[in-house]
């Protein structure tokens, strides 16, 4: 199991009300990185963002890139266009760093 460095767990946590979801912010004024933890299985809903490319650090997921479901793990990396639909089902234990071309995607947890 990969394990987050104390330099990266001590980022801003992300304010977002997923049970079982932990994420660390990193950013810019242009771009969001987010290093995020699953415990839990997750469905993620359909929606839409700016592009996004994330690298699977642990686990594994289900994402659905403009309905076609494609299957990530462990060393895996993929890329969702802006204004693409798309949704997931994360497994618990997944590990990822995503990164985001959009600098108020998340916010920080006050």
């Amino acid at each position: 199991m990969v394990s987050f460095p104390d330099f990266i767990r001590h980022l801003p946590k992300v304010d977002v009300k997923i049970d079982g979801f932990t994420g660390y912010l990193f950013q810019d004024s242009h771009q969001q990185i987010v290093f995020m933890e699953f415990t839990k299985d997750t469905d993620i809903a359909e929606h839409i963002h700016e592009s996004q490319w994330e690298i699977v650090l642990d686990g594994s997921v289900d994402v659905w890139i403009d309905g076609d479901k494609h299957h990530y793990s462990r060393g895996d990396q993929f890329f969702i266009p802006a204004n693409i639909p798309h949704r997931a089902n994360v497994y618990a234990g997944y590990k990822a760093m995503s990164c985001f071309n959009q600098s108020d995607r998340y916010r920080c947890l006050k």
